[in-house]
């Protein structure tokens, strides 16, 4: 089925549908002057202007639909040029708004993630915050909405994923038959087995970590767990929620008495929503993610982890002052978030250092060699250290970037890769002044995202309405009849000639990988085993390493826990080939900049050339009505490049997964012998069977057929690409040929809402052009004016 996955949402051309399905009831409230509080003045006014274009638009699009539907109604004979149209409009109808913008902040425990959101939705301590080794359990995403309470929604593991963990967890806690050497092989306080027996313990009471598997299925787990498998809270206040909260997402929390809270089920929990009410300060449309750790143990919950880190258009890898500048941890997940620039829907990555304020002036300035020199107060040494950890931090990672990316990359333009944040002086202001905390820095960020998401998408919108319009109203025209208005043999000899010329381009573009890929290869297999001996080798010997080698087998060479640096084998064996593909695969697939190896300035061109030969038989014929037939087609175009980008996008990360996955897939065999592996010397036996595996499918082939399998991926994209490209522009050729004998003349008139929409794509442009002077003066006058005081700030 992947093979020839469609592409759904691009061009309805199917007829399948049910034409007289109601659109969807938009619960759409009166306009809200709180839903633009977040954004300066003269942004308010322009968001305003889009929000009405985009809701005056929908209207017109409502009332076509059910004017056609009602004329086509009792007709059993409905041309396919007229069920196409009925299609578009409700797929334009029913269009989401605005898909969010996902802000994921990437950092370790104790990074000061939850601190940070705390700044930024300006509520002190709502998301649980601790200076002991206490971190977030799950993922949890904060966003603001219309409501006027605070709600957050608890999403637990199936009953079947929680038992497929639980089966792993008792595996990996039981070792039969131990010698006396594992029996002295001490845990490690932070490692897989101390963290399997800490799940157990919460869920279950002491003890629960020596029962086998079968005895805790017959044992309910502590806490309420609804059948839902989500628990919503509610409350009237922030502080309210948060002490609701907080059982839910700390990893741990004791009573007075030292005990284990009874209400925690964090071993269960999937992710927490968050929604807050409407807020001045982060405005509708921006999620912010707190992402903890390095992965997850849970197969689901890893991958949801994987997945969330995807879709996040902007990463910011949170490290705190004192492990910026070093640490696996860190490195680890500055690598994660370039591989999902390269994969996912990312579009900007930050370095954002938190708790700047921690600096000791005496070893600062001795360090520094600074004596008795200018800098005397705190103030100063610490606004000194972090212009030098911005110079310093960016220019290492932007070398880190430009080694990955392409030199050209949008994201290296960026005028800002580090910041350097306190959310304590945020608050107390005793040595830094709000500004300098850069708290409203990061705002000013999002709500730029947001706005520049929403100007882009109603003006998609709205030319695409206008498109569909146009066409519309030429149905109740003669002129929309006459066949020698169009030369389509000649046009559709030319679409065939471009699209031979497509399929040649999409080849030579893919053509790229080649040579990065076989030299990826040639290293991978002189390199494999130095890369596994740095896997499997520990300074300290096989101490606390047994039970984290046995979760690695378990869970088929990946080890992913909240607390420790990610392990994956798969992906340690793979990276030579990555770091020969990376640079050429980001510029296939890149964003931003049109240049001729992206694959998308390949499917641009074809698009161009068709515009322009569909404007020269306009010319030749000298198109009246049938002028609004070529207008459609362009906009249609533009519209099968929307879905094709879409498309790509979901595609890419499979293709570059690709890689991994089938290292991951030709290994399993030996992960899943290692795993069954105890008695003594248990962990050099499994150590053993890995090796011998990874030579086995060495000298098998496995780096060639994971090269192979890449190119797979490059094939079933390609053909994905043509197939539609051809479908769809056959399908509005067959709509822009004359339909003969005026089987349109009887449909209900809508030239009075084609009008309206040509004024509204009118308004479109003056809304833009109004909008950027206001943004001009806006920027002159805050360089004319001294930065104004920040809202005042209420505390829990």
């Amino acid at each position: 089925m992947e093979e020839t996955e469609a592409l759904e949402g691009v061009i309805p051309h199917s007829v399948d549908f049910n034409l007289f399905k109601e659109p969807a009831r938009k619960r759409r409230r009166s306009h809200r002057d709180w839903q633009f509080q977040a954004f300066p003045s003269a942004e308010q006014s322009a968001l305003k202007e889009y929000e009405k274009l985009e809701c005056r638009t929908r209207r017109v699009l409502s009332n076509t639909y059910q004017k056609l539907i009602q004329s086509v109604f009792l007709d059993d004979s409905i041309p396919s040029g007229l069920k196409y149209l009925i299609n578009r409009l409700l797929a334009l109808i029913e269009k989401p708004p605005l898909e969010p913008v996902y802000v994921g902040l990437l950092g370790i425990t104790g990074a000061g993630k939850s601190s940070l959101i705390n700044a930024l939705i300006q509520q002190a301590m709502f998301l649980p915050v601790s200076g002991e080794s206490v971190c977030t359990s799950c993922i949890v995403q904060v966003s603001s909405g219309c409501c006027e309470q605070y709600e957050a929604k608890i999403h637990l593991l199936s009953d079947q994923e929680w038992k497929a963990e639980l089966k792993d967890l008792t595996k990996l806690l039981h070792r039969a038959e131990q010698s006396q050497e594992e029996e002295a092989d001490t845990w490690d306080r932070d490692g897989a087995a101390a963290e399997a027996a800490r799940k157990l313990q919460i869920l279950y009471g002491h003890g629960a970590e020596r029962r086998r598997y079968e005895d805790l299925l017959r044992v309910k787990p502590r806490g309420r767990i609804p059948n839902s498998r989500t628990i919503t809270l509610k409350a009237e206040e922030a502080g309210e929620l948060s002490v609701k909260l907080d059982p839910y997402i700390r990893t741990q929390r004791r009573d007075w008495n030292g005990e284990l809270a009874e209400t925690q089920i964090w071993p269960l929990i999937k992710y927490v929503e968050v929604i807050l009410p409407k807020s001045a300060l982060i405005p509708k449309g921006v999620v912010l993610v707190d992402i903890p750790g390095t992965g997850d143990f849970n197969s689901k919950r890893d991958d949801m982890w994987k997945k969330t880190i995807d879709k996040c258009s902007v990463i910011w890898v949170i490290s705190d002052i004192e492990r910026v500048s070093g640490g696996k941890a860190h490195e680890d997940l500055l690598s994660e978030s370039i591989k999902a620039y390269q994969r996912g829907f990312c579009k900007d990555i930050a370095l954002v250092v938190t708790k700047t304020d921690k600096l000791h002036l005496q070893e600062y300035l001795r360090e520094r060699k600074m004596g008795n020199q200018a800098i005397q107060s705190q103030r100063e040494a610490i606004l000194q250290r972090n212009e030098i950890i911005k110079l310093q931090r960016n220019r290492i990672l932007k070398e880190k970037l430009k080694r990955k990316l392409p030199a050209d990359s949008k994201v290296l333009e960026a005028s800002d890769l580090v910041y350097t944040v306190s959310a304590h002086e945020y608050w107390q202001q005793a040595l830094l002044t709000e500004e300098e905390s850069e708290i409203p820095k990061l705002r000013e960020y999002i709500r730029k995202r947001l706005s520049d998401k929403k100007r882009r998408l109603v003006s998609k919108y709205v030319t695409e309405a206008f498109g569909l319009l146009l066409l519309t109203d030429t149905f109740n025209s003669d002129e929309s009849l006459r066949t020698d208005q169009l030369n389509m043999g000649d046009l559709r000899r030319f679409v065939e000639e471009k699209m031979e010329l497509l399929e040649k381009a999409i080849e030579q573009c893919f053509a790229r990988m080649e040579h990065p890929l076989q030299t990826g290869v040639q290293v991978a297999r002189t390199s494999y085993r130095h890369i596994l001996r740095a896997c499997l080798v520990r300074s300290r010997g096989n101490q606390g390493f047994h039970q984290t080698l046995k979760a690695v087998c378990l869970k088929n060479g990946v080890y992913a826990s909240r607390t420790l640096a990610r392990i994956d084998l798969n992906e340690a064996l793979s990276q030579p080939i990555y770091d020969q593909i990376d640079p050429v695969f980001g510029g296939i697939f890149r964003d931003g900049k049109a240049t001729a190896p992206a694959l998308m300035q390949h499917i641009d061109t074809f698009k161009h050339s068709l515009e322009e030969r569909m404007a020269e038989i306009g010319i030749r014929s000298g198109w009246k009505h049938d002028g609004y037939k070529r207008s459609f087609l362009i906009q249609e175009m533009s519209a099968i490049l929307g879905g094709l980008e879409s498309h790509i996008l979901r595609r890419k990360r499979k293709i570059y997964e690709s890689v991994s996955s089938s290292i991951q897939n030709d290994l399993k065999p030996c992960y899943e012998e290692a795993a069954q592996i105890t008695g003594k010397k248990a962990c050099e036996r499994m150590k053993d069977v890995i090796r011998r595996g990874v030579e086995r499918q060495v000298a098998e082939g496995m780096f060639e057929r994971a090269q192979e399998r890449m190119w797979h991926q490059f094939r079933q994209l390609k053909h994905g690409i043509t197939e539609k490209v051809k479908s769809s522009v056959t399908t509005m050729l067959t709509l822009a040929a004359p339909q003969g004998d005026g089987l349109y003349k009887e449909l209900a008139d809508v030239r009075s809402e084609q009008k309206e929409m040509e004024k509204l794509h009118r308004s479109l442009r003056e809304v833009a052009e109004n909008a950027q002077l206001r943004r001009g003066m806006q920027d002159f006058l805050l360089r004319m004016s001294p930065s104004k005081a920040g809202p005042h700030r209420t505390k829990l």
